[in-house]
């Protein structure tokens, strides 16, 4: 078994992570809705999620995973024709930025990215499926889902469902500002409306188009199938959205959906939530303007507990990047420093940075306390390098791990 340990939302505790096949994890992390431009904030949840598939694939598991584009709900729709532009023209910069600033922070992709909008058929088997199981039903030309057949809805969030209203009531928006619950049936398939810029499609379902709370549902069954590992998102997708998957997944298909959630938790700016109404929400290109290197921007956002609140400030992305800068002149002079009589250590310094390094990121991925417990290992080899000289079979061996570890991390680049 693994010696990952993960802080489980389904749970509410740390708990040592095991995927259902062995030597197989089938990954879901929720990717941008693609009608605004993706802010720092944003970019933490993709850099841990980053991480998390790579760390899973250090430790030699197969990850297959998938990140979606949300390219149709009722934001779009409604920003597009405030524009006045097309749904895909309104999409088309934003995800050209996505992928841009994916690069720059060396965020892997998956080669393919489904997208809502190629997916309709999938929503609409999946929503046939919830009527026939009696989770879902049709309303004046639309369908929702009644989240009191289905037992143990929001339990991920720990919702108290002795609140729900006696009384029918039903939300046919995609979302709904704010965190907070609507406490009543959800929507998962839209009729038409007879306004500019309005998106359907043909089919069996008539014209119409799949409601935001089913698209990530339709492209996990999809891609996945009804069983994955673990999903991940923003710790804002915890009211009302992923619930609502697990419940449709679930409901669905009678199997336990995912066993494993995890959430990135929110970026604050000089200790406020970013927000426009502050005039303070920050994007990749506004630090760039400040001279931070795409890698700085990096080791910052992933230099903390992933699922903590981290402030940003102009003081502390001074700091950090000086610290990864620092560590990474260390690792290029112990790549090119070569002594003339090397010192015979016992001590194998090699295997004791590995074992600091997956120590740490073992207990829920780590990353700030893994970056510096390999930093410790590298300060000492590189003094005793400077002092005594490492042979060549230590230098080549140490050189080896700070690889396997930069493979993770993405930061030292050597």
């Amino acid at each position: 078994m693994s010696r990952l340990k993960l802080y489980n939302i389904f749970t509410d505790k740390k708990e040592r992570f095991a995927p259902r096949k062995k030597g197989r994890v089938k990954l879901f992390t929720c990717g941008p809705s693609v009608y605004r431009r993706q802010h720092l904030g944003n970019y933490r949840t993709y850099l841990f999620e980053d991480v998390l598939q790579k760390y899973l694939e250090y430790t030699g598991l197969n990850v297959i995973r998938v990140i979606n584009f949300t390219d149709i709900e009722d934001k779009a729709i409604e920003e597009a024709r405030e524009k006045e532009v097309s749904v895909e023209e309104l999409r088309r910069p934003v995800e050209e930025d996505f992928f841009k600033e994916c690069k720059r922070l060396k965020i892997r992709l998956p080669e393919t990215i489904p997208r809502a909008s190629t997916s309709v058929d999938s929503a609409v088997r999946l929503i046939q499926r919830l009527i026939d199981r009696g989770h879902a039903y049709w309303h004046q030309g639309e369908v929702f889902f009644d989240p009191q057949t289905y037992e143990g809805f929001g339990r991920l969030y720990g919702l108290d469902m002795n609140r729900w209203p006696d009384k029918k009531v039903r939300f046919r928006r995609d979302t709904y500002p704010g965190q907070r619950w609507n406490l009543g049936d959800f929507i998962l398939w839209h009729k038409i409306e007879k306004k500019e810029g309005e998106l359907w499609w043909d089919t069996d379902f008539g014209r119409g188009r799949p409601a935001w709370n089913v698209q990530d549902a339709a492209m996990i069954s999809k891609h996945l199938g009804f069983e994955i590992d673990i999903h991940t998102g923003g710790v804002d997708n915890l009211y009302r959205h992923h619930d609502y998957t697990l419940a449709i997944m679930e409901g669905a298909s009678s199997k336990q959906f995912c066993p494993w959630w995890l959430h990135g938790g929110h970026l604050m700016v000089n200790g406020q939530k970013m927000s426009k109404s502050k005039d303070n929400v920050t994007y990749v290109e506004d630090l760039l303007d400040q001279g931070f290197h795409p890698r700085h921007i990096r080791f910052f956002l992933l230099y903390g507990p992933y699922n903590d609140k981290l402030d940003l400030r102009l003081s502390q992305m001074e700091e950090r990047a000086g610290h990864l800068d620092r560590i990474r002149r260390l690792a290029s002079s112990l790549q090119t420093h070569n002594a003339e009589n090397p010192h015979e250590t016992e001590e194998d310094l090699a295997e004791k940075m590995r074992v600091a390094f997956e120590e740490r990121m073992n207990d829920n991925l780590d990353f700030a306390g893994a970056f510096d417990a390999m930093a410790d290992h590298l300060i000492c080899a590189v003094s005793v390098d400077k002092k005594d000289g490492i042979n060549a079979k230590s230098r080549n061996a140490l050189l080896e791990v700070i690889r396997d570890i930069d493979r993770v991390f993405s930061v030292l680049g050597i």
